[in-house]
């Protein structure tokens, strides 16, 4: 339905070619205090920043919850950038169980 619209509106819409994806992030963590989870957050950061995205979200000591996308106004994340965030992930001990989802419309969820 959308390829009716011209393409000046689906880039407006960021529709079609234009949609951007992004994915969701549950972990848990074993966080003794804080400066142990300010550590391991400021280093996630750090490291998707490095595949150049970005992530919003929120936790505490037992869980972090997220949505991952990229820094370019039409950039997405890829199946590359997952596997890479993946393996960071596995190698934190902090990190107890991680969970990313799959790549959904970041402006429109589907």
């Amino acid at each position: 339905m959308h390829s009716r619209k011209s393409l000046r509106l689906r880039k407006k819409l960021y529709l079609d070619e234009f949609a951007v994806m992004g994915v969701e992030l549950d972990c848990n963590l074993t966080c003794k205090d804080e400066s142990e989870l300010d550590t391991i957050m400021d280093d996630f950061f750090v490291y998707v920043d490095t595949l150049n995205l970005c992530i919003g979200g929120g936790g505490d000591l037992t869980s972090f919850a997220g949505f991952i996308s990229s820094q370019e106004r039409y950039g997405s994340v890829t199946e590359s950038d997952i596997s890479s965030i993946s393996n960071w992930l596995k190698g934190q001990n902090i990190v107890s169980e991680f969970n990313i989802g799959e790549l959904v419309d970041a402006n429109y969820g589907t």
